[in-house]
């Protein structure tokens, strides 16, 4: 889902704008995910933290062959730079750590760190990055990274000693924080939130993009990466099962092969999309999917894509995902069901809610998203920091009058 579009650039413009601080201090994000994948938790913060800092969003390495060890500078949006370090890949694992470790001290060679944020979501920048004495180390645990496909074997190693370090520890579910809570003194739980304006918009949009107004009948659909987390085969057999109705999976696909994604005349897949065209796809829908498996790389997640779908006013089917039963199954939100079978039970059901029932559904969504969104969000971190960067300026000033 491209994030590069001039359109999204120019919506986030405006909306960081809003209330930019007109003294702002860095904030180094070191990312184990791409800014230019999918438009996700840490885009919809760091957008929105443009206003308090200058952000510099450094990624993990490209491994090339045949090429001089590099930086390459992107600017995003105003305040925002997206730092990514080229590393030849014929050397060995030390030499690339060394060549690494000299590129991110080029990134940072002009910046002041003891006035700077440092704000992680790969533990595996740890070792490159500990040297460094910054204001304030913030880690943002958005999943359990060491559940995930080819994840590095000693991240666990590298997420306790991050953790150690860290003055605020951040997790993006409730799952997550139950599991690390003890870990840290100073742990907060902040679930996936909605961009209410953007995705709310599907309810008023009429015209379907191309590859998706050619395909008529009952849709349901699901946008997300499509990757070892995706339950192949329920889709596979509410297909078979239902040949009327249309599976639309838009999406990367990524750490899984291609050919083992099922095929049918039925199942669609639309490729990846840019955050600003996911309203107009939703907006043709008649179900929205969380089709994930329950296994160690889901224990914890928490789908951002749950309150997009609801915002956006459309039914929603999930796996039972904990952090999806618990708030949306619950409050009778969203419907739970472990297998193909229980999709069609379920889809069927939602597309005979008479126009009374649905309306219904939808105040009880609208108002349970009420008090939601990644303003709020930004909000309540921006009170923890700055109080945290005020309980150490305290401590700090007692320090040096002992």
């Amino acid at each position: 889902m491209n994030t590069n579009t001039p359109e999204l650039k120019s919506m986030l413009r405006r909306l960081r704008n809003e209330n930019e601080s007109p003294e702002r201090g860095t904030l180094i994000c070191f990312s184990h995910l791409r800014w230019d994948f999918v438009f996700q938790r840490p885009q919809q913060l760091l957008t929105r933290f443009a206003r308090n800092f200058r952000i510099l969003f450094i990624e993990e390495p490209v491994f090339q062959q045949d090429v001089e060890d590099h930086l390459t500078f992107k600017v995003y949006i105003d305040g925002i730079t997206i730092i990514v370090p080229y590393i030849n890949e014929n050397k060995q694992e030390q030499q690339r750590l060394a060549s690494l470790r000299n590129l991110i001290a080029t990134a940072l060679k002009d910046v002041d760190i003891s006035e700077s944020v440092f704000w992680y979501y790969s533990p595996m920048a740890y070792p490159l990055t500990a040297q460094y004495q910054p204001k304030l180390v913030i880690y943002d645990c958005m999943d359990e990274l060491s559940a995930f496909k080819f994840a590095p074997e000693n991240i666990s190693f590298y997420e306790e000693k991050l953790m150690s370090k860290s003055d605020i520890v951040f997790t993006g579910g409730r799952s997550l924080y139950s599991a690390k809570k003890d870990k840290h003194p100073n742990i907060y739980a902040f679930p996936s939130s909605i961009d209410k304006k953007h995705f709310g918009s599907a309810r008023q949009i009429s015209r379907q993009p191309a590859d998706q107004a050619t395909i008529k009948g009952t849709k349901l659909g699901f946008f997300g990466v499509i990757d070892e987390r995706f339950d192949i085969e329920m889709i596979r057999e509410a297909a078979s099962a239902k040949p009327d109705w249309h599976f639309i999976l838009i999406g990367p696909v990524v750490k899984i092969d291609p050919a083992t994604l099922p095929q049918a005349a039925n199942i669609h897949y639309l490729g990846s999309k840019s955050y600003q065209e996911l309203p107009s796809y939703i907006s043709g829908w008649d179900i929205a999917l969380i089709p994930f498996q329950l296994n160690e790389s889901t224990r914890f997640i928490s789908p951002t894509k749950t309150p997009e779908y609801l915002s956006a006013g459309v039914p929603v089917i999930s796996t039972p995902i904990k952090d999806v039963i618990n708030p949306y199954g619950v409050n009778g939100l969203v419907r739970i069901t472990a297998n193909a079978a229980g999709l069609i039970k379920e889809a069927m059901d939602i597309l005979s809610l008479t126009r009374v029932e649905k309306a219904k559904w939808l105040q009880q969504v609208d108002e349970f998203l009420a008090p939601d969104s990644w303003e709020n969000t930004c909000e309540k971190m921006m009170n923890l920091i700055n109080e945290k960067i005020a309980s150490n300026s305290e401590d700090l000033k007692t320090t040096s009058h002992v």
